[in-house]
């Protein structure tokens, strides 16, 4: 240890007294001029003053001193990290207080780091490691893996946990995920080898994500038998206090080396394997193949083609004609996103919302289309045209109420008259919009833009909330007008859909009609407006303006 210690300042304190008293002597003696004599008096009074001084100070504080600088020592060394080594002897007998309070602080300072170290590698939740933990746990397995190892890597979604979250509350569901762990603590402890020196790993990734990492297979149809094991265990109920509660799991498989030799390449190949089960009807397991690999990096390259396309202004709008049925006027039009791809044309949104929703660039088309959709009512309202502008909501926009709020601003920045916007929103997303979104389109209406339910009858609509949302239209779906002009029982549902529409105080729009015939019975039975390609088909801003100019209801009155 370097320094001054307490013993060197004994030292020094000996040293200065003895100054003290040669100086003290000197002066006492001086007559007038210097006399050697005197000097070698009060030297060698000063050398028995030092020696008298540190010989007291030794025996006084020898011992303590000696104590000091060693718990001294052992604190630099417990601030290098070392709080396993015991508090020197010395220490507890000259000083034991100082010794109790060291013993102390290095306990609470080694269980404090435990925990630290806990909460950083391990999920609070579950006790199973996080997902750091995990990563780096695998990768060091890989790592130090033979080459031609089997192994495998299970990435485990549970099927309906988000129900039981919001409907039990949060507690309910910490307790289910901690139960969800044991159980698959007990499918890994069933399916171990014996012998083996690398155990299999578990760990929670997030949410009700799990994953599983098998580091040593006998034969590739294990990872199967694993997958169903998992499966079985996660479909048996569980007894949530008075609640008994089944939820199911999707499970995506992938090989080492068969689909990647890195964790990285493995936990891709296992998450697309888990999406496609969940695609495929949920409470499955699938294995990574090649054609999941195909889709995998078709996904990549649109999304990465997707973000070309927000940077360099690639999309565009158009507009589809809804008609009056009773006359014929053009009462709205509906704009339709549409992607002109530089190599492959105009795409429809069916080929990218998707993964637009899936990557969050959604966000950004959906800013895009908010300021087009401001800009062309503002064209529209100066032109004098009254139609209606109908827009799409998509589900990422409709979880904020920001998105709104900023579409309002938007319209009052553009000087766009709100009259002439309709929002259309599923019936799947209206039944489910919070009490601050809903505000947020409140304020819309009240502005003067109008609100439509959009894909009606392919959702299960509370009719009561559907009474109390700010509601103008309802769009009956495609699929129950499709058979209107062939089939009487197709013709009965339509009409007892739109009689329940009037009867929430609703007009009926008609979407997808693609025939004469189907315009014609749509108008009897009751529809309030209509569209689809037998009326016209979507068209760019100009030509649809050109369009309403020139006589569109024709085909109605001749229909009359």
């Amino acid at each position: 240890m370097t320094g001054v210690t307490l013993k060197s300042r004994a030292i020094v304190f000996a040293i200065c007294a003895g100054a003290f008293v040669f100086i003290l002597a000197l002066a006492t003696t001086w007559r007038g001029g210097f006399d050697g004599t005197n000097a070698t008096r009060a030297l060698m009074a000063a050398i028995i003053c030092a020696v008298m001084c540190w010989a007291y100070a030794e025996r006084t504080i020898a011992s303590t001193a000696g104590a000091i600088d060693a718990a001294i020592d052992r604190m630099a060394r417990a601030a290098g990290g070392d709080l396993e080594s015991p508090i020197p002897a010395e220490v507890s007998e000259c000083v034991p207080q100082l010794s109790t309070a060291m013993d102390a602080l290095f306990r609470q300072l080694h269980a404090n780091l435990d925990s630290v170290q806990r909460l950083a590698l391990f999920d609070p939740v579950t006790a199973l490691p996080n997902r750091v933990h995990f990563r780096r746990s695998c990768e060091q397995l890989l790592t130090d893996m033979p080459p031609d190892r089997t192994a495998a890597l299970l990435f485990i979604d549970l099927d309906r946990f988000k129900t039981v979250n919001d409907t039990l509350g949060h507690a309910m569901g910490d307790q289910l995920l901690a139960m969800v762990a044991n159980r698959l603590r007990a499918v890994v402890d069933r399916f171990a080898r014996d012998g083996e020196a690398a155990m299999p790993l578990i760990g929670r990734l997030s949410g009700d994500e799990f994953t599983m990492f098998f580091p040593a297979l006998a034969q590739v149809r294990e990872a199967e038998r694993i997958g169903r094991g998992i499966l079985f265990a996660l479909s048996e109920p569980f007894d949530l206090g008075d609640h008994e509660v089944s939820i199911g799991a999707s499970v995506g498989i992938a090989l080492r080396p068969e689909h990647g030799s890195t964790l990285t390449d493995l936990m891709r190949a296992a998450d697309a394997a888990m999406y496609h089960a969940k695609s495929n009807g949920r409470g499955r397991a699938e294995h990574f193949s090649d054609r999941l690999a195909i889709q995998m990096a078709d996904r990549v390259q649109l999304e990465s083609e997707l973000r070309e396309a927000v940077e360099h202004d690639q999309f565009s709008l158009v507009y589809q004609p809804q008609i009056a049925a009773a006359d014929g006027r053009i009462v709205a039009a509906e704009a339709l996103l549409r992607w002109q791809h530089p190599e492959q044309g105009e795409r429809l949104p069916s080929s990218f919302i998707a993964r637009a929703e899936e990557t969050g660039l959604m966000v950004e088309i959906g800013e895009w289309v908010v300021q087009s959709v401001a800009r062309s009512i503002a064209r529209w309202g100066a032109l004098g045209v009254e139609q209606r502008m109908a827009v799409n909501i998509s589900p990422r926009q409709l979880d904020h109420a920001a998105f709104f709020r900023r579409l309002r601003e938007a319209m009052h920045d553009a000087g766009a008259p709100a009259r002439l916007l309709e929002l259309e929103i599923t019936e799947t997303l209206a039944m489910h919009c919070s009490d601050e979104v809903i505000d947020a389109i409140a304020m819309l209406r009240a502005d003067g833009a109008s609100i439509a339910i959009d894909d009606f009858g392919t959702g299960y609509s509370n009719l009561a909330r559907l009474r109390d949302l700010p509601v103008d239209r309802v769009k009956v779906d495609r699929s129950l007008i499709e058979h209107v002009a062939v089939e009487a029982e197709a013709r009965t549902i339509a009409q007892a859909v739109i009689g329940l529409i009037h009867g929430l105080g609703c007009e009926a729009v008609a979407e997808g009609i693609e025939t004469q015939a189907q315009l014609d019975v749509l108008r009897v039975i009751g529809c309030d407006v209509l569209q689809g390609f037998a009326i016209a088909p979507p068209m760019a801003e100009a030509d649809f303006l050109a369009w309403a100019r020139s006589a569109p209801g024709e085909a109605i009155r001749a229909a009359g």
